[in-house]
C-alpha cells in the first residue's frame, strides 16, 4: 500500500510510524487508520524492526477522529442519525488490537495534543514521552459521545476510577506534566527534547532481548486482570518461553564474562 497520510521509515531496527496530516493536526479517519494498520501490519509480517516509535507530525500527535471528515461515524456531518461505533469495530479498534499484540516493545512521543482516540493510541505506547507542551483529552463528552478506542479500560488502569472518571466527564485538558505526576506517562521533557529522548530509548530496546519484550507487555496486561496465582502462572509460562531463547543464553555469557550482552532478538 502507498501511503498518503503516514509516514513509515526503519533504521537501526526502529521503525518510525508519523501520522502526517498537519494542517489537520492529525486528525483521525478512515483512510488514516487504514495505513496505519497496514504499517503495523507489515512490521509485524516482516519482522525486521525490533521497536516501534509512535508520533505524529507538526504540532500535534492527533486531534481525534476527523469530525469533518466523518471519523467519527464514517457518515457526513448533519446527515442524520448514523452509527458512532461502526467506524470502531472496522477500523479504530482494530488498530489498538493490532498495537497491544505486536510482539515488539511501543513507544509513543507525543507532541502538542493528543485528544479522543489520539489520546488512546498516545497512551498505547509501553513507553509515553509527552513534550511540556503537550495534553491529553478525553472529548468524547463535549459533543456527547462516550470514550473510545479502549479509554474506559485502559484509563482507570493508568490513573485510577477517579482521577479516569473526572477526566472522562469533564472533558478537560490533562496537561503533560499532570499526567506524568499521575502516572499516565513515563516521563514529560522539554518539547526540543521530545523526539533526541524518544530515539534514545527505541535505540536502547532495538539492541535488547525482543522476546523478553514481548513477554513482559503481555504479562502484564495478563497479570492487572487475575489474581495473584494467575499473575505468577502467566510469570512461570512466560519464563519457561524467555528461557529457550538465544537471548538468554546470550546474556548469561555476558555476565559471567563480565562483558555487555550482543542481544540479536531471537
Amino acid at each position: 500500500m502507498a501511503y498518503e497520510h503516514i509516514l513509515l521509515d526503519e533504521d537501526g531496527g526502529v521503525a518510525t510510524l508519523t501520522i502526517n496530516r498537519p494542517q489537520m493536526l492529525n486528525a483521525l479517519h478512515i483512510g488514516v487508520i487504514s495505513e496505519m494498520i497496514d504499517a503495523v501490519d507489515r512490521l509485524r509480517d516482516e519482522g525486521t524492526a525490533r521497536v516501534l516509535l509512535l508520533t505524529g507530525a507538526g504540532r500535534g500527535f492527533s486531534s481525534g477522529a476527523d469530525l469533518a471528515g466523518g471519523g467519527a461515524g464514517g457518515g457526513a456531518p448533519g446527515s442524520g442519525p448514523i452509527d458512532a461505533g461502526k467506524v470502531l469495530e472496522t477500523h479504530f479498534n482494530p488498530l489498538m488490537e493490532r498495537l497491544f499484540a505486536l510482539p515488539i516493545p511501543v513507544i509513543t512521543a507525543v507532541n502538542g495534543v493528543a485528544a479522543g482516540a489520539g489520546c488512546s493510541y498516545a497512551l498505547s505506547g509501553d513507553i509515553v514521552i509527552a513534550a511540556r507542551s503537550a495534553y491529553f483529552l478525553q472529548a468524547f463528552v463535549n459533543i456527547g459521545l462516550v470514550p473510545d478506542v479502549g479509554s474506559t479500560w485502559l484509563l482507570p488502569r493508568l490513573v485510577g476510577k477517579a482521577r479516569a472518571q473526572a477526566m472522562m466527564m469533564l472533558g478537560e485538558r490533562i496537561p503533560a506534566e499532570t499526567a506524568e505526576a499521575w502516572g499516565m506517562i513515563w516521563k514529560c521533557v522539554d518539547d526540543d527534547q521530545l523526539m533526541p529522548t524518544a530515539r534514545e530509548i527505541a535505540a536502547k530496546l532495538a539492541k535488547g532481548p525482543t522476546r523478553s519484550y514481548a513477554l513482559i507487555r503481555q504479562g502484564i496486561r495478563g497479570c492487572m486482570d487475575g489474581s495473584l496465582t494467575e499473575g505468577m502462572m502467566i510469570e512461570r509460562r512466560h519464563q519457561l518461553q524467555a528461557g529457550r531463547t538465544e537471548d538468554f543464553m546470550e546474556g548469561v555469557s555476558a555476565f559471567l564474562q563480565k562483558r555487555p550482552a550482543a542481544f540479536k532478538g531471537k
